[in-house]
């Protein structure tokens, strides 16, 4: 059975840090395009950042280019999001999806594939002084 469970958000002071991870299982991360998405109310979902594990090809949303750092660790077959200098506008629920490996991450991003894709059940960031 495929599952992705995503931790580490929380409340944060801007300018802060968080790292979310996601954390699959039944499948090997290497063999799916992996996703973070982000949704805030009444905001529709933005894809955050996406990496093909298999060849390292990344892609990151511009609002978050520069300041959060997908990586991943096939040991523990779980993608990690950095996300440091943190501002009130990154505030969401963020989940990772895995979908096809043929969509290129800039594709995944942008919202291609995921409707057959597995999600996670979102971990909320709140960025608040």
């Amino acid at each position: 059975q495929v599952q992705l469970v995503e931790s580490g958000g929380g409340l944060v002071q801007p300018g802060g840090s968080l790292k979310l991870s996601c954390a699959a299982s039944g499948f090997s991360t290497d063999s799916y395009a992996i996703g973070w998405f982000r949704q805030a109310p009444g905001k529709e979902r933005e894809g955050v950042s996406c990496i093909t594990v298999s060849d390292g090809t990344i892609h990151y949303a511009d609002s978050v280019k520069g300041r959060f750092t997908i990586s991943s660790d096939n040991a523990k077959n779980t993608v990690y999001l950095q996300m440091n200098s943190l501002k009130p506008e990154d505030a969401a629920v963020y989940y990772c999806a895995a979908g096809p490996k043929f969509i290129t991450p800039y594709f995944y991003c942008s919202g291609y594939g995921t409707q057959g894709s597995s999600w996670g059940q979102g971990t909320q960031v709140t960025v608040s002084s």
